[in-house]
């Protein structure tokens, strides 16, 4: 069984400091950039729109890390 801390770190909301925002900005860009040249290089297929897909869970699982470790991002940790 989980604790309430791990809980409350994995479904509650996380406001972000300048910092944390500008890591979670720059981790959307990247990804936006290598969903651009996938869409550019690949041709329409099935592995294409996975690629996709499994990117933005990529950005879902940076930002959370980044989110949900703001101290660490901050310096403050």
């Amino acid at each position: 069984m989980s604790d309430l801390t791990d809980l409350e770190k994995r479904f509650m909301s996380h406001p972000v400091s300048e910092e944390t925002a500008r890591h979670i900005e720059y981790v959307r860009h990247a990804c936006l950039d290598l969903a651009v040249d996938i869409d550019n290089m690949v041709p329409a297929s099935r592995e294409k729109s996975l690629a996709i897909t499994n990117l933005e869970e990529v950005m879902f699982w940076a930002n959370a890390g980044i989110a949900r470790n703001k101290e660490e991002v901050d310096g403050s940790k």
